[in-house]
């Protein structure tokens, strides 16, 4: 036989990555931070529980990609939390991986100096080190756990996650998702439908075995429990928003019929705002409506907000571009979602102890 290579054709290179348990090491967890963590964790399962009364707001920028913006809008979101607590428990949402329908900027993660150099294990240390400080701010994070590898690296930090439109139909997504540490929100897919996230919450709760890595970065196979706190998103899809009552009732009535978790959270961005911020504090205004006439499954909502309006296009150096806003979806802005947010804890603040038993 000619001696051809007949194994990694298309591959152009490969490069060995640092293990999880040396970036850990690099970059440890203080113990402020995991206080943080835990903490967060576990009042996003109390919510899901019914054990606390409080609605949770993962809130923040679309994507990460400057750290410095990001802890700018940390110091605020953590002033506007303490205000609100008794109502609610916001979230900061800091999102380093992006899925893209073709191509396109990936994330802090995969590029994180936004042009195309790919030096990943720069992104992650740069990912872990923000992570850390802002838990250290007493912020529960949430992320998207969309490469399956990652998790190993960054979800000690994390207190809630999300598997995307695009992956929740992923076996891949959830087995990972079955063994997080924290709990898990599937969105519908992109086309509005229940189904696949409906069945991911019967996968996600079961026991998996599949392969991955472990803290030494060696491929391993890797055995779960399954995850009880997964739940559904609802996002919209098809340029049609699914946040109103009927849909929610609809959502509702898939997932008792499926004989799981029947807690929801809106989305107030993607399909269900048409990917107008714009739109956003009205999704939040018609689901606090919605509270206030009696709904029971809602226990959360997502809103992409940034410290300024809007989006903007990569350019080739953070010095060009605008300071604060998103460079992936459009986002409200900082006015905004102090507006929105207090609006939302005056209107439920008397409502929601009644809500639920707390125990």
């Amino acid at each position: 036989m000619p001696d051809s290579n007949i194994d990694n054709l298309h591959v152009r290179s490969q490069q060995v990555l640092i293990t999880p348990d040396q970036l850990k090491s690099e970059v440890p967890m203080t113990d402020v931070a995991k206080t943080s963590v835990l903490e967060g964790r576990q009042a996003v399962m109390n919510i899901l529980d019914g054990k606390d009364h409080r609605l949770f707001l993962v809130i923040g920028p679309c994507s990460i990609h400057d750290v410095e913006a990001a802890k700018d809008y940390a110091k605020r979101l953590k002033v506007l939390a303490d205000e609100v607590s008794d109502t609610l428990l916001l979230v900061m949402r800091v999102y380093f991986e992006k899925p893209r329908t073709t191509v396109g900027w990936k994330g802090l993660i995969n590029d994180p100096h936004l042009n195309d150099s790919f030096e990943i294990e720069e992104g992650l240390h740069i990912a872990r080190r923000l992570l850390i400080e802002l838990a250290e701010e007493g912020l529960p994070l949430a992320t998207e756990a969309l490469d399956p590898i990652s998790p190993q690296y960054l979800q000690d930090a994390i207190s809630w996650s999300a598997i995307g439109a695009r992956t929740t139909e992923s076996q891949t997504h959830r087995e990972m998702a079955s063994g997080l540490s924290n709990a898990i929100g599937f969105k519908n897919g992109t086309d509005g439908g229940l189904t696949v996230a409906t069945n991911a919450l019967q996968s996600v709760s079961s026991p998996h075995s599949f392969l991955g890595i472990n803290q030494e970065g060696q491929v391993s196979i890797i055995n779960t429990e399954g995850n009880p706190y997964g739940h559904m998103v609802l996002r919209g899809g098809n340029s049609k928003p699914n946040y109103d009552s009927v849909n929610v009732a609809l959502a509702e009535q898939a997932l008792t019929k499926a004989s799981v978790s029947t807690n929801i959270m809106v989305d107030c961005s993607h399909a269900n705002s048409n990917k107008d911020p714009a739109l956003q504090p009205l999704v939040m205004e018609n689901v606090t409506n919605q509270i206030l006439e009696g709904n029971q499954s809602i226990i959360g909502l997502m809103v992409e907000s940034n410290i300024n309006w809007g989006n903007q296009k990569l350019k080739s150096t953070l010095s060009e571009m605008e300071y604060g806003v998103s460079v992936t979806d459009a986002c409200i802005d900082w006015e905004a979602t102090e507006k929105s947010v207090r609006s939302m804890r005056e209107k439920l603040k008397g409502i929601l102890p009644k809500r639920r038993s707390v125990s």
